[in-house]
C-alpha cells in the first residue's frame, strides 16, 4: 500500500516538474536492529515513494551498522536519517518520519536545495554568510505540529545558506531520550550549540539573530 496517494503524487510531479532545476542527492540511513529504528521501514516508503516521482531526486540507501565510515563523514548519528544535498554540500538533515505537517518541510526543502538557493531575506542571508564558526540547529517537532514547519524550514534555510551550519529536523517522541535531554517540553524546541534553546516559531529576525548569538 502507497503511502502518497495518487492525488497527492499527481500535485508532487507537477510541483516538482516546475520547481526542481538541478539534482538532489538524498542520503537515506537506516538499521536492521529495529529495537533502534522503529521507523526505518516507514521512512524508506516513503523516500523511495518521493524519488519516484522525479528523476532529479537521487537516492543513496545505507545501513548504518554496515557503513560507519560513510555515517561519519556525512555526519549522521542517529537513525532513520535523512541527508539532502545539492550542488551546495549542505548539512540538512531530518531525524524521524517526515510526516504530517513535516510532509511539507521536506518538500520544500527538495526544491530549494535544487536551485541552490534559500528564501530567507537579503538581510538575513547576510548574517548567516558571514558566520565562521560551527553552528548545530536541533528543531525538536512532532508530525502534529502546525507550527513547527517554520522552525525546520528556518534552520534548513540557513544550512543552506553556510555549510558551517548543520541544521537537523528531530521527531521528539522517536527519540525520546534526546528530547529529555534537552528538556523538550513543548515543540517547535530549538536548540543551537546545546547552549541557547527557544520555543515556537519565531520571526526570522529573531531566528537569525539566536544564531548570531551562538557564532559570538
Amino acid at each position: 500500500m502507497e503511502i502518497i496517494d495518487q492525488k497527492l503524487r499527481e500535485q508532487l510531479a507537477g510541483k516538482f516538474s516546475k520547481e526542481l532545476k538541478g539534482e538532489v542527492r538524498i542520503w537515506l540511513f537506516t538499521s536492521k536492529k529495529k529495537e533502534s529504528c522503529e521507523y526505518c521501514d516507514t521512512v524508506t516508503k516513503i523516500v523511495n515513494e518521493i524519488c519516484s516521482i522525479n528523476d532529479k531526486l537521487k537516492l543513496f540507501v545505507y545501513d548504518i551498522d554496515d557503513h560507519q565510515k560513510e555515517a561519519k563523514v556525512l555526519g549522521v548519528e542517529m537513525t532513520p536519517a535523512i541527508l539532502l544535498q545539492g550542488a551546495i554540500a549542505s548539512r540538512i538533515y531530518y531525524y524521524g518520519m517526515p510526516t504530517g505537517y513535516e510532509f511539507s518541510s521536506l518538500v520544500e526543502d527538495l526544491i530549494d536545495i535544487s536551485q541552490s538557493k534559500s528564501r530567507l531575506s537579503n538581510a538575513a542571508k547576510e548574517i548567516i554568510r558571514e558566520i565562521d564558526k560551527e553552528i548545530e540547529i536541533k528543531v525538536f517537532v512532532t508530525p502534529t505540529c502546525p507550527y513547527c514547519p517554520a522552525a525546520v524550514r528556518m534552520a534548513h534555510q540557513a544550512a543552506l545558506e553556510n555549510t558551517n551550519i548543520k541544521a537537523s529536523m528531530i521527531e521528539a517522541m522517536e527519540f525520546s531520550e534526546l528530547s529529555g535531554r534537552y528538556g523538550v517540553m513543548g515543540v517547535p524546541k530549538i536548540v543551537i550549540n546545546d547552549h541557547i534553546s527557544f520555543e515556537g516559531a519565531v520571526p526570522e529576525e529573531t531566528f537569525i539573530s539566536y544564531v548570531k548569538q551562538a557564532a559570538e
